[in-house]
């Protein structure tokens, strides 16, 4: 699932390429994909005509701000990415322009949702498992969409202080939860982007195995945490974000991100630590698959 970084990178993509385009068609076939207020058919006669605003993200969601007040959500979810450029519709499937070298690659094919613009161009969303989520809503009721509102603080943002964490902290503590450091990255509802990847390089640079009870967390464990968030997360927009093995994620230009090149421990299974020589292991948390270090991330 694009995390992050990779959903960052293709917002940041969007605010350089179609801002300020208007949408002159929309074509799916996919109808279970898009959510209430609105089903695919009016979905598509209330886009016509709209000027693209901005685009921002808020956690995984990305947000396309529209004249007249409206608000396009995409959630990329599992194999979801957006990419911009040119194709036609043949025989059922969409051929992209042979000139654009990227939108060839295999996992770019898997269009179900299109987006032209008065300027010929088009934003597609390839979604090979199609469980990408599209909702389109007025601006004013923004507070009242239960995926923005319930989610915690952005890390990349201003409000997402070392205080903050620590009251996050504080709570799980006060309360008694049972609760490990992986669960606790991975609740959007407390730290909002993080995903399975990052969750895993961050405990590794913080050496504090996956599986550690959040109330067992010293205060120099948590400032650790903190700093390997922001270092992580930034560096990983600044790379485009991972693709990593065989995974579905590309940039809005259809190509791989690249800092599956820098991760340390994920998808590291049975290779040496770079840091202690010691053979990396893999655990299930939840559903989840968690990379670990077991000499330097010792429970």
């Amino acid at each position: 699932m694009p995390e992050l970084p990779e959903v960052q990178t293709i917002v940041n993509g969007l605010n350089k390429k179609i801002v300020g385009l208007k949408i002159s068609k929309v074509w799916f076939d996919w109808p279970k994909s898009i959510k209430m207020p609105v089903n695919g058919f009016k979905l598509s006669q209330k886009l016509i005509g709209k000027k693209i605003l901005r685009i921002e993200r808020k956690g995984k969601n990305i947000l396309f701000f529209l004249s007249d007040d409206l608000i396009l959500l995409i959630h990329l979810k599992l194999t979801g990415h957006l990419i911009y450029g040119c194709w036609q519709y043949q025989k059922k499937h969409w051929m992209p322009d042979s000139e654009i070298k990227h939108l060839s690659d295999p996992d770019n094919r898997f269009i179900h949702f299109m987006i032209s613009f008065t300027n010929s161009k088009m934003l597609a969303l390839s979604d090979m498992r199609k469980f990408a989520k599209i909702m389109l809503f007025d601006f004013k009721k923004i507070n009242q969409i239960e995926d923005l509102n319930i989610l915690g603080k952005d890390p990349l943002s201003k409000d997402f202080s070392l205080t903050y964490l620590k009251n996050l902290i504080d709570l799980v503590k006060k309360k008694k939860l049972k609760t490990n450091i992986k669960q606790f990255l991975l609740d959007q509802r407390k730290i909002s982007g993080i995903g399975n990847i990052y969750s895993d390089e961050i405990l590794y640079a913080s050496k504090i195995h996956p599986l550690k009870k959040v109330f067992d967390l010293n205060d120099k464990e948590i400032k650790n945490i903190y700093i390997n968030i922001l270092k992580i997360l930034k560096k990983a927009v600044e790379e485009g974000g991972s693709t990593v093995g065989f995974g579905d994620y590309r940039d809005l230009e259809g190509k791989k991100g690249n800092y599956a090149s820098h991760l340390l421990i994920y998808g590291k299974l049975g290779q040496k630590c770079l840091k202690c020589k010691g053979i990396i292991k893999k655990t299930k948390i939840g559903s989840r698959s968690s990379y670990f270090c077991p000499k330097c991330q010792k429970i």
